[in-house]
């Protein structure tokens, strides 16, 4: 009897397991460099969002407009992106798809944030317009915003073209990497703020006005 002829094992060269677990050689100095500036992202962000809610909104009395409080919004879902790149890193886990698609949550989050800024732009861009709440160094807040946005989308464009030469290698040191989970307790910390500010000044309405003057939950 003549034996049955084996079928070849067809192997593709490139799977989704391989994607997602294959060890990739990233020099370790520019994966620590990527590292740390997706942990600087996080911060710079904690920073304007604070800066944004402490200082204009309580310590200026300026209250936050319904395409403010959604430009906040977009800036929170941008974070979330870093944020899982970050933490993966820090659990050993970081690979090319990992760094995908916390890139990708960035960029969803900075495109919904371009739309919003972008709106708001174009309603005070007529001469004369004063426009919406304080300008810092001669632009409004709304306008800082879209250039935040603008960032993000070239940070993360050149982090996924250089793909696996930056995968994120997290530093060994105790002390460094206690320092990346305090930023990391700052943004969610930050976050929460948020959601109970927006809380306080909607109150339990659907909606806010476009010019808000006070405290809703407490306007009785």
């Amino acid at each position: 009897m003549s034996a049955a002829a084996e079928t070849p094992e067809v192997v593709s060269p490139v799977s989704a397991d391989s994607f997602d677990s294959e060890p990739v050689a990233t020099p370790r100095l520019l994966g620590l460099l990527s590292f740390w500036a997706h942990t600087a992202f996080i911060l710079a962000y904690v920073g304007i969002l604070s800066t944004a809610m402490f200082y204009y909104q309580f310590a200026q009395g300026e209250f936050p407009c319904p395409l403010c409080i959604a430009q906040r919004m977009a800036m929170m879902i941008v974070t979330l992106g870093p944020l899982y790149i970050v933490v993966r890193a820090l659990r050993g886990q970081s690979t090319l798809a990992t760094l995908a698609t916390g890139s990708g949550i960035a960029i969803l989050g900075a495109v919904l944030g371009m739309a919003m800024s972008s709106r708001q732009v174009l309603l005070h861009i007529a001469p004369g317009d004063p426009g919406y709440g304080t300008a810092v160094l001669g632009m409004h807040l709304y306008t800082w915003a879209l250039v935040t946005f603008v960032v993000v989308l070239v940070f993360c464009g050149v982090v996924l073209a250089l793909g696996r030469w930056v995968v994120p290698l997290a530093p060994q040191g105790t002390v460094l990497r206690t320092v990346v989970w305090i930023v990391i307790g700052l943004l969610l910390f930050t976050i929460a703020i948020n959601a109970v500010v927006v809380f306080i000044e909607s109150g339990w309405n659907w909606y806010l006005p476009d010019n808000p003057t006070e405290y809703r939950l407490f306007a009785g």
